[in-house]
């Protein structure tokens, strides 16, 4: 198990670094744990390290929505407190405190 602690946690609302598009996280990974194929699809000048937290979003851009798999070097937080339009939102968490999705309690 990795001692990597995460710098963001799950409800965030984050944007890409590079890329135009943001989502909140509903799970972390506290190291890299997707396909070998997935991860050298990412051109070699951009392919993040592999030992830092990984973030799955529930991500979208400009009109779609989609699941993402993101490095914690890659995100920035999403300060515009806009609400995040992906479907399964609602599904996931309960509502919405400040920049921050709140995680039904089990």
């Amino acid at each position: 198990m990795s001692t990597n602690n995460a710098k963001f946690s799950i409800g965030e609302v984050v944007k890409h670094r590079h890329f135009d598009f943001r989502g909140v996280i509903y799970d972390v990974d506290f190291e890299f744990n997707n396909s070998e194929e997935w991860y050298q699809s990412i051109p070699k000048n951009v392919r993040p390290r592999k030992d830092q937290p990984f973030y799955h979003l529930l991500a979208e851009s400009n009109e779609v929505t989609y699941e993402a798999y993101v490095s914690e070097q890659n995100l920035l937080i999403d300060q515009s407190g806009k609400p995040v339009k992906h479907p399964l939102v609602n599904e996931i968490f309960h509502g919405k405190k400040g920049l921050t999705y709140i995680k039904p309690s089990n």
